[in-house]
């Protein structure tokens, strides 16, 4: 038989299985054919990129639907990738930094748009914009403080990276590029001076903290911001990139020392799925949760959006938007190491992938399997909306109404719900445009719900003889034709 045709054998297999109540994911038919699909495609293209190793593993809510391990830790031994092998985030530690700017926030100990130098006297610098507002928490965030981009060390030709006394020394003499939150501009500096912000607030080193804060109540146990030597073992071997001849150079592990708030913590993809996990926490709140809901979707919404409206940056995390979802997420790379965190938040779908090449563009990884995957899960985890009848007292509120300034209104029923038609002129292009539903939330009381609905009230009064008299619609009225 060939690979090919036990390809398909094998997916006919897992299409027709069964599906059973509380069935984890990874063993549905329809996920699990994608997966087969997704393995089969990855493993073609490592081999033809040459990409010595890759590791994936995908996420839906609080569950782990999937992890695998693809090619080699190390090229010399070949020990081979697996979901436990270790890979440097780098700049995806920059979204744990900023999970801790945010606990110490919800804790009191600080706020998001108090001026850097309210908890480090040290914080002065070259101002060109001496008009201009002071550098804030928010702003180093967002990454909209102006400052430049990296510490006045070449660590990225060198790989020679400053201290922590260095980074501040020589920050005195740095000059800001642009004036504060008028422009996007990428900061390693500014999320290592966040770093030292975490520290000075909490009375502690900023890696006791994260371990402290983060990683230990999320179980994160082969997560760490100074690895271990027994973490140490288990890393993959980074590589550069691709010569001509087929060939790589090792790479060396580096301290990023100074500008470890931005890039120096090392995990698994297992690891940073539970993390990812937490953060699709966003808008509940569970017994024992690091951060509230609410504080979860403040940190994941655009705080700053590019000109072009398809991207921008949340709280130390990046936004996008393209024609199929919003995610939110992030790249790192560091040294033969690259790495990509990506999360769906309405379909509650993480991927994760982590490369120990210099060329092994993990974004083009975790996009093909967020749009392989997030849709059948979505699928699949779907709760069927409840078949019910229109109440039948609903009839009463069916009709035309007007206000006083002629506005017309319609009340009808659709689809078994209670829906508001307001005309506007011109008339909308698409029937549906001015639609809004109408959800019981009490006698006479409705809520306006649905994409187009404000939330507010609309309450049907009656008279004297049971037909409707008027209608509040949030504080307005609207009156029955009769």
């Amino acid at each position: 038989m060939t690979r090919f045709r036990m390809f398909v054998c094998v997916l006919l297999v897992l299409l027709m299985g069964s599906v059973t109540t509380g069935q984890p994911l990874r063993e549905n038919p329809e996920v699990a054919s994608k997966i087969v699909l997704l393995e089969k495609w990855i493993e073609a293209q490592r081999e033809y990129r040459g990409i010595p190793g890759l590791s994936i593993a995908v996420v839906y809510d609080q569950e782990l639907v999937w992890s695998r391990g693809f090619g080699y830790a190390d090229l010399k031994t070949k020990a081979p990738v697996t979901p436990q092998t270790i890979f440097r985030i780098a700049s995806i530690t920059k979204t744990f930094t900023s999970t801790a700017i945010l606990l110490l926030r919800d804790r009191g100990k600080l706020q998001l748009d108090d001026p850097v130098s309210r908890y480090l006297p040290w914080f002065t610098y070259r101002n060109r914009f001496p008009e201009g507002p002071a550098v804030t928490i928010r702003q180093l965030l967002t990454h909209t403080s102006g400052l430049p981009r990296e510490s006045a060390f070449p660590y990225w030709t060198d790989y020679k990276f400053p201290t922590r006394e260095e980074l501040i020394s020589a920050f005195h003499q740095q000059e800001s590029v642009f004036e504060p939150e008028t422009r996007f501009k990428y900061s390693n500096l500014g999320m290592s001076i966040l770093g030292e912000v975490v520290a000075a607030v909490a009375g502690e080193p900023y890696d006791a903290f994260i371990t402290k804060s983060i990683l230990e109540p999320l179980h994160l146990s082969s997560t760490s911001v100074f690895p271990p030597a027994d973490l140490r073992s288990r890393f993959a071997t980074g590589y550069g990139r691709r010569k001509a001849d087929g060939s790589r150079d090792e790479t060396t592990f580096m301290d990023a020392k100074g500008i470890t708030p931005a890039a120096n913590i090392s995990s698994t993809v297992e690891d940073l799925a539970r993390f990812a996990s937490f953060h699709m926490l966003e808008g509940r709140n569970t017994a024992g949760q690091l951060l509230k809901g609410s504080t979860l979707r403040e940190m994941h919404r655009a705080h700053w959006v590019q000109p072009s409206w398809r991207s921008g940056w949340g709280l130390g995390f990046s936004v996008s938007k393209d024609d199929k979802r919003v995610t939110f997420g992030h790249g790192g790379w560091v040294g033969g190491n690259r790495s990509q965190l990506t999360i769906s938040p309405k379909e509650r779908v993480a991927v994760v992938v982590m490369v120990n090449a210099d060329d092994g563009v993990p974004a083009f990884f975790a996009n093909r399997a967020m749009n392989m995957l997030a849709p059948v899960i979505a699928k699949v985890t779907a709760v069927p909306a409840p078949e019910g009848k229109p109440d039948p007292l609903w009839k009463k509120y069916m009709g035309t109404y007007t206000d006083p300034t002629g506005w017309v209104s319609e009340v009808m029923i659709m689809d078994n719900k209670l829906v508001l038609y307001n005309y506007s002129y011109p008339p909308e292009e698409d029937p549906t445009g001015s639609l809004t539903e109408l959800t019981p939330e009490g006698p006479h009381t409705f809520r306006m719900t649905g994409e187009d609905g404000s939330g507010e009230l609309v309450v049907f009064e009656l008279g004297q003889d049971g037909r409707v008299a008027r209608v509040k619609i949030e504080e307005n009225y609207v009156y029955p034709e009769r």
